[in-house]
């Protein structure tokens, strides 16, 4: 290690994420659902007087949001397919911008993860009709259930959606869009055996099962330039482990190499849990991926400076601390102590 990284703070450093984008540090705003949406999944006021109080960290990565009506799978959780969601989104991009911070749309589709009573009674769409056992959490009674398997014009559709959420994204004036192809929701779906039976092109190989992803990367930058997206590669959630999943994404990690992508960003809440994978999770990613990548998964400001002195990581994510402490990069900068995260802050947006 060289004498400049052993003096310098790595965390609170600047950090160019691309040619035009520059970050005033290297903290990330993890994506987490509040739920604090209109019934009509518009953003509130509220809720742009959450993201600005954080604007002081390099990033923001919203909490995800809905590409399309039955992308749904959790109560008011915002969306980015109707005018007036791209407006409520409006005033929270200017809120953020306005504090000097910077802020990506996380855009998701659920699958099977949802439920009727999200959809109109229309029943979950999926890669293969795969039941998903288990209760819908904040739905007191409801049980998932049996998807339905999409329709090759349905997955085309899906590409449609996407690109027009980054294309409503850039209008509501984030700085970029992180896809959500991680833990257990669509399009992750299409990545893991358990979910993806398919025999047609879009299922059965490691390219076929790879495909959608690709086409959706393809279609969304054409409408927004900055484009991240968040992988688990370990299927720890909504999934059961599939020891053919490692060779999917091998190969899908090698080839994201020539997408040019903003960023890929691990979608784990612990990062070192893994049941096939030598080290952490963001190792097995940064081992085969040669572009930026954010680290999450339960860091705290040491551990993440001691990832970034490592190389494994450029960036690291910090979720829950960050809702207990808007001032969260102040009070690292000040070794101040932090507010403890308890069930208290995951019922009110402060």
């Amino acid at each position: 290690m060289n004498k400049e990284l052993e003096t310098k703070d790595l965390l609170l450093s600047e950090f160019r994420l691309s040619n035009s984008l520059a970050l005033k540090n290297r903290i990330v705003m993890a994506p987490m659902s509040r739920s604090m949406a209109s019934d009509e999944l518009v953003p509130t006021s509220v809720m742009a007087d959450y993201y600005a109080r954080r604007a002081d960290v390099g990033l923001i990565i919203s909490e995800a949001i809905v590409i399309a009506p039955l992308g749904q799978g959790y109560p008011n959780t915002p969306g980015l397919f109707t005018t007036e969601q791209v407006t409520g989104w409006q005033q929270v991009t200017q809120k953020v911008h306005e504090n000097g911070g910077r802020i990506f749309a996380q855009i998701w589709h659920t699958g099977r993860v949802s439920h009727p009573a999200y959809l109109k009674g229309e029943m979950p769409i999926a890669p293969s009709a795969v039941e998903l056992l288990g209760r819908v959490p904040r739905a007191e009674g409801l049980e998932y259930g049996m998807p339905r398997e999409m329709s090759e014009t349905e997955i085309k559709q899906l590409v449609k959606d996407f690109a027009a959420a980054a294309a409503n994204a850039r209008q509501a004036g984030f700085d970029g869009v992180e896809l959500h192809g991680a833990n257990g929701y669509l399009l992750d779906q299409f990545l893991h055996w358990d979910t993806n039976r398919r025999t047609d092109g879009w299922g059965g190989s490691r390219e076929n099962m790879s495909r959608l992803l690709f086409e959706v990367i393809d279609a969304v930058k054409q409408e927004i330039d900055h484009v991240g997206l968040r992988l688990s590669p370990v299927a720890y959630l909504h999934l059961e482990h599939d020891v053919r999943d490692k060779e999917v994404f091998d190969y899908l990690l090698e080839q994201l190499n020539g997408f040019d992508l903003t960023y890929i960003h691990t979608g784990m809440s612990e990062d070192n849990y893994q049941s096939h994978l030598d080290g952490t999770v963001t190792q097995y990613i940064r081992s085969l991926y040669r572009g930026r990548v954010i680290a999450n998964g339960g860091y705290d400001a040491d551990s993440g400076r001691q990832v970034l002195r490592d190389g494994d990581a450029d960036m690291i994510a910090i979720g829950r601390p960050l809702i207990a402490n808007p001032d969260y990069v102040e009070k690292v900068r000040k070794k101040q102590a932090l507010t403890e995260y308890t069930v208290a802050h995951l019922e009110s947006l402060v």
